[in-house]
């Protein structure tokens, strides 16, 4: 490492898998090594779904130490998943593990949590998108149905907080990580006492919230163990995955759209306040709090759970496809045959995502996708087209039309995807870089860290230093001609 270098390490836990990243900053540009990755698997026990975080902190120190054998870093920063959480003892102990946001006990709670406190008014609170994965949602399931463990717990800690507090034992949530909770006044930037009041859910839970870039605090004495070189710094970055994404979007421009393309799609557009409106109630449009107190005005929409989770039952067929091979399957069957809406409750659970797709497409009078490559064709084109309609959905609500869409994350290395995006959307697809969330982390730390400026200089040095690709439309017209029929599919 040159002396004049810095270098900063980024844990990026997605839904199903991590990975440490070494960030190496010579003033120019940035340079990335993964050091480290592992394997996110849930655990199903007794009916609950959990997240095995010994398991997950395990791999952080492993992490931890790789990337001190690389490089001598002066940071660490953490970002995941947003919603789920960990409740704490007055001891600071685990009082269980967290569990996945994929598990049905919200399934009951959400009607009920509404009959207790009106939509309109939760949505006017927080601006956030309604789903029954919220951790307000969570929390009133919680309440029902295991009051003993709030009545016990002393603290609750989003993830990335979580793994900040047994890193360094301070007790903070980060802005844009609370931001997912939907008990945040997005307006205040402060916990809603009125929406804790009016499902029960106990103030004393909630720590103080933080900036993202804010330093936490140095290691723990007993995590540093073996690593040398300078102290490491937790550095609480943009503790929400999504909005470490939108860190590194390479946009210029000030108004700009973006998806984060990963098991989620997260498309959005990013803004000085949040847009609350009839409209963005009636289209269940979230605001989600970014870098520098920006609100993130998107949508989470189905991402590529549906490929995988018809890959995993495919494998448990014997069927060994890659995700080039299923890419290469959907290219030799006929558009425009059949089309989910990927948001359907019948897609939301693990499980036979092929039989249920032929189900969904029998049970609304459409082709039934036979085989494999059917069946990733329908997946694919139903994800652009939902692409689509949230492109005009937010342009409705915004006044604005955007030129092009940024994407960025895992997804875009699916070429086929960013090609059809583009194609059913009617606009250039500027797909790049493909790490953006260990990108907009490693940012921030270099930021905190006062190696570069702020956040127009994080994105032209990871512009100059990822250049991204770019897809243009060629078949828009074939595309606008069937999306009628894709949004007959979706109001059934």
């Amino acid at each position: 490492m040159k002396s004049s270098e810095v270098s900063v390490l980024a844990f990026d836990f997605g839904a199903s898998s991590g990975r440490a990243v070494l960030g190496m900053f010579d003033g120019n540009k940035i340079t990335v090594q993964e050091v480290h990755r592992f394997p996110n698997d849930p655990v199903l026990l007794a009916d609950t779904l959990y997240w095995d975080f010994h398991r997950l902190f395990f791999e952080l120190t492993q992490g931890l130490t790789k990337g001190k054998a690389v490089a001598d870093f002066c940071s660490t920063g953490i970002d995941t998943w947003g919603v789920d959480f960990a409740l704490l003892r007055k001891d600071g102990s685990l009082a269980g593990m967290p569990v996945h946001y994929r598990d049905k006990r919200t399934e009951p709670a959400f009607k009920e949590a509404l009959h207790a406190i009106d939509a309109g008014k939760l949505y006017g609170i927080t601006g956030v998108q309604l789903m029954p994965i919220n951790t307000v949602f969570q929390l009133y399931a919680l309440r029902q149905q295991r009051p003993f463990l709030l009545d016990e717990a002393e603290h609750l800690l989003c993830m990335p907080d979580l793994f900040n507090y047994f890193l360094t034992g301070k007790k903070r949530t980060e802005l844009s990580i609370a931001s997912t909770t939907q008990l945040l006044d997005i307006g205040e930037r402060k916990w809603s006492m009125e929406v804790m009041k009016a499902l029960h859910i106990p103030e004393r839970l909630f720590t103080d919230i933080i900036p993202s870039g804010t330093q936490v605090g140095k290691l723990r004495a007993s995590v540093c163990e073996g690593l040398t070189g300078r102290p490491v710094t937790v550095t609480a970055v943009c503790g929400h995955d999504t909005q470490s994404a939108v860190a590194a979007v390479p946009a210029a421009e000030e108004d700009f759209l973006f998806i984060s393309c990963g098991t989620w799609s997260l498309f959005g557009t990013e803004r000085r306040e949040p847009v609350i409106s009839p409209q963005s109630a009636a289209y269940n449009i979230t605001n989600e709090i970014g870098y520098g107190g920006t609100v993130n005005f998107l949508k989470n929409c189905t991402g590529l759970w549906l490929i995988q989770e018809s890959r995993r039952q495919w494998l448990r067929e014997g069927k060994s496809y890659s995700f080039a091979g299923l890419e290469a399957e959907a290219q030799k069957a006929m558009p425009f045959r059949s089309f989910i809406n990927p948001g359907a409750a019948d897609f939301g659970q693990q499980g036979n995502m092929p039989e249920r797709i032929r189900a969904y497409c029998k049970r609304t009078g459409q082709p039934i996708p036979e085989s494999d490559g059917e069946v990733m064709q329908c997946i694919y084109q139903s994800l652009a087209f939902q692409y689509k309609k949230t492109l005009e959905e937010i342009e409705t609500c915004t006044g604005i039309r955007y030129p092009c869409i940024y994407m960025v994350g895992g997804g875009i290395q699916d070429r086929y995807l960013c090609r059809l995006t583009a194609d059913a959307c009617g606009r250039p697809v500027v797909a790049g870089p493909v790490e953006a969330s260990a990108l907009g982390n490693i940012a921030v730390q270099l930021i905190a860290a006062g190696a570069l400026s702020g956040i127009k200089e994080a994105r032209r040095i990871i512009a100059a230093s990822f250049p991204p690709l770019r897809y243009e439309p060629t078949q828009s017209a074939g595309w606008e001609s069937q999306y009628a029929r894709f949004l007959s599919a979706c109001m059934e």
